[in-house]
């Protein structure tokens, strides 16, 4: 490319007294394909938002990996509970007492899961002691019958530190009068709020031994849950220690695995939204053609006039191309730094409009979330933005092309 073609292209965009509406139309296929690559950068920030937050709240409550006994109990746990802290990459595994209940206050009666724990070496498994807001893991003593609420049941229960409720297990014990389901009068010492409604309102924790008593299972448990240096590489290091402890065999669970909808959902929703919303960035590029026939038709003249100096028709396909490009690069680049700028900004002004209307977005019961986070990462705007170019690229060529097919005879006849 000469410097005349670099010349003349960028002088057909600038806007004079006789050329003051194309110029005006070039700026509106700017900004138009600006709002649509800032549009797609921020909605696919948002899933990569949240699936971040999704996963780390996940990591925060629940364990890496959980590795249970095939008869559904583990017995020979302490033994297995030192062979796998001996492991490298393994930072905690302890042991867990889990299964279904019922509980009730008063009238009101739900059901949760209830997990028997050692205070102890829970803080070492899980971030849930950070997340206890009232009352600590210390108050779960054995024989005291305490019990931890997330925040939503206890709500839904209607009760507070210090309150008493009854708890079912779900077997009972057989009397002359038949199956009498076994209960037993517990005291709220705390609650947790992880920010996930699935764990606040589902999950219950109380002292180990007090479990086993409830639940009668005897000196077994239930498994053992794992925490890993890197809970990226869970999947493949529960079966790799599964495999070395040897045995009758175990059943292993990760956290990849418990929760594979939820990430499924997000790539499927994000892959989606991806290919919806690329059609406003290919309407958006594609006015490009609009302009370009337009600037075309005009300097039909000029172009003859070129012709007659000697330019070659690939010159003439390279100004007009270089036009286009103009346009495309132009709103590529304003759309991904406005796009960063709202995804980076995105929670507040989210918090802002919902003050504003006096509304909330999200509703946690639904979204697991009531916040929207938001993340922006290279790889995707590198995608959006090489895809917008290629999108503008594609939409001068066409226009391009009849300028340099245009002769000169044709040009200059009414001249």
């Amino acid at each position: 490319m000469s410097a005349y073609e670099w010349l003349i292209g960028t002088r057909y965009l600038r806007s004079t007294h006789r050329r003051g509406f194309i110029s005006f139309v070039a700026l509106m296929s700017v900004c138009g394909l600006m709002l649509g690559v800032a549009t797609l950068i921020v909605v696919l920030s948002v899933m990569n938002g949240f699936e971040r937050e999704l996963r780390s709240r996940i990591l925060a409550v629940t364990s890496h990996a959980t590795l249970t006994g095939l008869s559904g109990s583990l017995t020979d746990w302490r033994r297995l509970e030192q062979q796998l802290r001996r492991q490298p990459g393994v930072q905690a595994a302890v042991p867990y007492i889990e299964s279904q209940a019922m509980f009730a206050h008063g009238a009101r009666m739900t059901g949760a899961s209830v997990r028997g724990v050692l205070p102890e070496e829970e803080r070492t498994a899980t971030g849930l002691a950070q997340r206890i807001v009232s009352g600590s893991l210390a108050d779960l003593t054995p024989g005291g019958y305490h019990v931890i609420l997330g925040s939503a049941l206890a709500h839904e229960l209607g009760v507070g530190v210090g309150d008493t409720l009854v708890l079912i297990a779900p077997s009972g014990t057989a009397t002359p009068t038949g199956v009498v389901p076994r209960m037993r009068r517990f005291q709220v010492v705390g609650l947790f709020h992880s920010g996930m409604y699935e764990f606040d309102r589902g999950l219950a924790l109380v002292q180990l031994e007090d479990a086993a008593r409830l639940f009668h299972s005897g000196e077994g448990v239930s498994g053992l849950r794992l925490a890993f240096s890197d809970p990226l590489r869970a999947p493949a290091m529960v079966r790799r220690l599964a495999l070395a402890l040897g045995g009758p065999g175990f059943y292993v669970t990760d956290w990849t695995e418990d929760h594979a909808n939820f990430f499924r959902s997000i790539e499927i929703t994000k892959s989606m939204l991806f290919t919806i919303l690329l059609m406003l960035v290919a309407v958006a590029a594609f006015n490009i053609v609009a302009t370009l026939v337009m600037i075309v038709k005009e300097k039909r003249t000029d172009i003859a006039i070129l012709r007659t100096l000697g330019a070659a028709p690939r010159n003439v396909l390279l100004t007009f191309a270089l036009q286009g490009l103009l346009i495309g690069l132009a709103g590529t680049l304003a759309g991904a730094l406005l796009g960063t700028l709202l995804a980076d900004h995105l929670e507040a002004l989210v918090g802002l409009l919902e003050r504003a209307l006096g509304t909330q977005f999200l509703d946690a019961r639904v979204y697991y979330m009531s916040e929207l986070p938001a993340y922006v990462e290279l790889s995707d705007v590198l995608r959006v933005c090489g895809v917008a170019l290629g999108l503008c690229v594609l939409a001068t060529l066409y226009p391009a092309w009849r300028a340099a097919r245009t002769a000169p005879a044709e040009g200059l006849r009414h001249e």
